[in-house]
């Protein structure tokens, strides 16, 4: 399946749970699981290593099937700052 398909499949299906099951979701900042990160270089790739729980572990080695969905989401600082002002904005409805 080409990325951006992908990008649009785990979209849908992450908005799709934020507004029909908000409960089951879980959300983590990432700052509180980073255990080692190093930036680009010529011999490899950006990379971020992170603890989570053992069920995450299962997920991403086990059969797709039959399990969650993991995610990674990034959420610009400005929609953040949106999300704690009590200001509506046209389209914010």
């Amino acid at each position: 399946m080409p990325e951006r398909t992908q990008r649009s499949e785990a979209r849908k299906t992450l908005l799709f749970a934020l507004d029909k099951y908000p409960e089951r979701i879980q959300a983590i900042d990432l700052d509180e699981l980073v255990l080692e990160s190093a930036r680009q270089n010529e011999k490899r790739p950006a990379y971020v290593k992170v603890a989570v729980p053992d069920e995450w572990v299962k997920s991403l080695r086990g059969p797709r099937e039959g399990q969650n969905r993991l995610l990674l989401v990034e959420v610009p600082r400005e929609v953040e700052e949106r999300s704690e002002s009590s200001i509506i904005l046209p389209g914010e409805l």
